[in-house]
Formats: C-alpha cells, sequence, structure tokens
C-alpha cells in the first residue's frame, strides 16, 4: 500500500502500489505514455457515464444523518459512493494530461463533479503530496468540490516501509518494530500521532494497520509492515492501533482479509494461493481481524488471494462471496465497511476484465472499489448492472449506507479545519523518540551474547 520518475510529458510511477505496497515495486503507467489509449466508454446506456457538468451546490447533503443522504441520491450517485480513484495533480484546479487521458476532465476538482467517488486516495506518485501546505489546500479544494456528499480522503500512511506522506510528517517506525516492543501503548500512540497530523492535512482515513501475521520469511509484500508472526501479539498491537486512531478521530482501515502473511508471491505482479485449512485460517488469520473489529475499526481490506481451501473456485478473496459475505461478514460478524484492496493490482485482473472485476466485487459483498484502473469503465459496468438487476438497488443501498455512516461518525459531514503547521509538534517527535528507542532496546536484548 516506491519511488517516482517523471517523463517529459507525465508521470511513470515505480512504486509500491495501492494499499498492500510492500518491497516489490508495481508500475503505475501513465495514460500519456506507456500506457494504451484510453478505452472508449463502456458499451452501455446513455446516462452510464456521468456527465462532466457539475450539480448546483445546493444540493449538498447538509445532514449527517446517512437515512436522509441516501434518500436524496439518484442510482448515479449512489454508483460514485462506490468508488474512491486516485486523481493528479498537486491542486484541486490543476490541470493534468493524466485527468485528461483517463478521465475525460482536466482536474481533480472536475473529477470529482463528474463521478461524485465516496472519496480520493493521494498518492505522491500522482502529484498529491509535496507540502503541508499544499496537502492542506490540496483537500480542502477536493473537499468543495463534492457538490452532493462530503468526500472521505485517504491515504496509505503504515508507516515505516509504507509512509506515502515522507517528511511531511513525524517519521515514526513500522509495524514491525512497534511490535517487537511487546507494548502495545507503542502501537496506540503511533496510531494517535499519526491521525491527528492526518486531520491536520485534511485527510480523514488511513489505510492502516495491517493485520496480516507475517509467518513466511519469503514473503515479498508483507515483511516488517506486519506487527509480527504471533497471532495473538499481532491481534493485541491491531486492536491498539485502531484505538489510536479513533483517539484522533481517523477511521482506520485493517488490512489484508483473510490473511496475506504466509505468501512468496507479491500480489502486485502475480496471484498468491495459500493453502491455510479453514482450522488453520481461524488459529492464525483471523485473530487480528477478529480484534479490529472488537475495537470498532471503521473498514477491512481485501486481499487479491486465491484461499482455496476457504473457497475452491480459484477467485481470489476481494471478488469471493464465500470470504467477503461468508467470513468477513458471517463467521466474523463485521457489518463495518469492506474495501478492496487497489483494483489496478495483477492478482485481481488475472481472471476477469476490469470491468467484471467491479461489478463481481460488489456482489462478493465489497463496499467500497479502490482505485479501478479504468474508472469509466468500472463505473458504466456496475451502473449496468444495477439497472439490470444483477446488482439489486436494496444491495447498493446497503454499502451506500455503510459508507455514509463511516463519513458521518468519522466527522466527514461536518466542516473540517486543516492546521498544517500543528505537524511535527514537540510532543509528537517525543512519542516517535520514545517507540523507536523501544524497539532498538528489544532488539538489542535479543543480540547473541558472547560467550
Amino acid at each position: 500500500m516506491s519511488g517516482l520518475r517523471r517523463g517529459a510529458m507525465g508521470l511513470l510511477a515505480l512504486l509500491v502500489a495501492g494499499c498492500s505496497a510492500g518491497a516489490g515495486g508495481a508500475t503505475r503507467p501513465t495514460a500519456s505514455s506507456s500506457r494504451p489509449a484510453p478505452s472508449p466508454p463502456p458499451v452501455v446506456t446513455p446516462s452510464a457515464v456521468p456527465s462532466a457538468v457539475p450539480s448546483p451546490k445546493n444540493t449538498r447533503a447538509a445532514s449527517g444523518d446517512p437515512a436522509a443522504a441516501l434518500a436524496g441520491m439518484s442510482v448515479e450517485d449512489k454508483v460514485g459512493q462506490l468508488f474512491i480513484p486516485v486523481v493528479y495533480g498537486s491542486r484541486a484546479g490543476a490541470s493534468s494530461q493524466e485527468n485528461r487521458a483517463r478521465f475525460g476532465v482536466d482536474t481533480p476538482a472536475e473529477v470529482v463533479r463528474k463521478y461524485h467517488p465516496g472519496g480520493i486516495i493521494l498518492f505522491p506518485w500522482a502529484g498529491n503530496i509535496s507540502s503541508a501546505k499544499q496537502v492542506a489546500a490540496l483537500t480542502t479544494g477536493l473537499r468543495e468540490a463534492s457538490s452532493t456528499t462530503p468526500l472521505l480522503i485517504g491515504v496509505d500512511q503504515e508507516n515505516g516501509r509504507v509512509a506515502r506522506l515522507g517528511s511531511l510528517v513525524t517519521r515514526l517506525p513500522g509495524a514491525g518494530a512497534i511490535g517487537a516492543t511487546g507494548d502495545t501503548r507503542n502501537a496506540r500512540d503511533a496510531a494517535r500521532v499519526t491521525g491527528e497530523e492526518l486531520r491536520a492535512l485534511g485527510i480523514s482515513l488511513d489505510f492502516a494497520p495491517v493485520a496480516d501475521v507475517n509467518v513466511n520469511p519469503h514473503n515479498p509484500v508483507i515483511g516488517p509492515r506486519a506487527y509480527g508472526a504471533d497471532p495473538a501479539k499481532v491481534s493485541a498491537m491491531v486492536g491498539a492501533a485502531v484505538d489510536g486512531f479513533h483517539a484522533a478521530g481517523i477511521a482506520s482501515v485493517a488490512k489484508h482479509f483473510p490473511g496475506h502473511g504466509d505468501t512468496s508471491v507479491d500480489s502486485h505482479t502475480g496471484l498468491p494461493v495459500i493453502r491455510h485449512t479453514m482450522e488453520r485460517w481461524k488459529r492464525l488469520d483471523a485473530p487480528p481481524f477478529r480484534a479490529a473489529i472488537e475495537h470498532g475499526v471503521d473498514a477491512i481490506m481485501t486481499a487479491h488471494v486465491v484461499m482455496p481451501e476457504l473457497d475452491p473456485s480459484g477467485d481470489p478473496a476481494t471478488l469471493s462471496h464465500r470470504i467477503v459475505t461468508g467470513l468477513l461478514r458471517g463467521e466474523l460478524g463485521f457489518d463495518g465497511v469492506i474495501t478492496t484492496d487497489a483494483l489496478d493490482m495483477a492478482g485481481v485482473r488475472k481472471k476477469y476484465g476490469d470491468a467484471e472485476v467491479a461489478v463481481r466485487a460488489i456482489l462478493a459483498g465489497v463496499d467500497v472499489l479502490l482505485m479501478p484502473p479504468d474508472l469509466d469503465k468500472a463505473y458504466g459496468a456496475v451502473l449496468k448492472a444495477v439497472k439490470s438487476g444483477r446488482i439489486t438497488e436494496r444491495r447498493l443501498d446497503e454499502s451506500v449506507t455503510r459508507i455514509l455512516r463511516l463519513k458521518d461518525k468519522r466527522g466527514v459531514f461536518e466542516p473540517v479545519r486543516t492546521d498544517p503547521g500543528s505537524l511535527k509538534s514537540a510532543e509528537h517527535l517525543k512519542v516517535a523518540e520514545r517507540v523507536a528507542a523501544g524497539g532498538q532496546a528489544r532488539a538489542q536484548s535479543l543480540e547473541p551474547r558472547p560467550m
């Protein structure tokens, strides 16, 4: 959930992609360079792809009541709420060839007005992140562009190896180092500090914590992003981190369900197969997600992994009704928001086309479609499925209601005040120093002593 290179006409991004980013970089090709020309609009009814004409300002939902907000939405607005795409540029009103090639409009604000998405996710490789003041201005401009339902604005700020905000915020150790301290206060305090600084930038959701139990030393994508290899210890850390984010007023996302810790394949570039039995899954993979749910986690992210013992269909978990609805909703009793991992990752694109993937994810029980590689195609496919009855309007309303409840719970309907000057406060730096020192002390205590 990574580096950046700029070409003459656009961004060629080599990154640890999406929200399950690991050490291996996955390419985010640009539409203006190595990416093929944008696909033609999907073959659906003329109203399937939304118009770029902005909605009247007075249509904005003034109430945080999810039922009232839902009642005021068209089917097109509801479908838009299911998506969290990437937009390109440092300002809401800044033109970008990437936006024009991918979305048919020039600016991030126009993308928001065209699709009415449920949220936006920020990345440095998309030109979204350069300074604290710039990020705060961007998030403010994106919110102002949402004339109907207010936006969730998210980021992948796990700390450690996956830290999209870089040096803008207080530098904190990653989950592996925090887990090594054995002190859940460190997980809670690190998440609280991160959450407070995200709020100061106008960001309302963090795609963290990682709830995977990393039992495979050859895992190329999780590794030190996990709190450890012991499910009980990881569970305690995950629960504490969720508490820390909530203390800061930030929505948190536990990832990657049903568990990405025992694989030697990176789902950015392939489709991992994990052969855990149901008994092993319940004992090893499930406990941290149970802990996250017990602590009120706002959302859970699916993994693009195949677990044939849990679902013999061969579909990745993101598209599996047995796993998403059967295990996460049924077995674990989660009724919050379920989001996919990034839909431009190879692990979810191997079996079905990008349009069908979006529809199948909703049918599996997912609520949020994160970073579809072709938003026009995915939006049109989901809208067509709703209008044909393949996705019932009741099913659509269930997902939109969960998304609206999350927004209401985390204050997204309320005025958002940014304070970029408050980052890296003395208190936050002190917490970071204490947590880092705890990890170093623990590492030293485990070093072999001379005989």
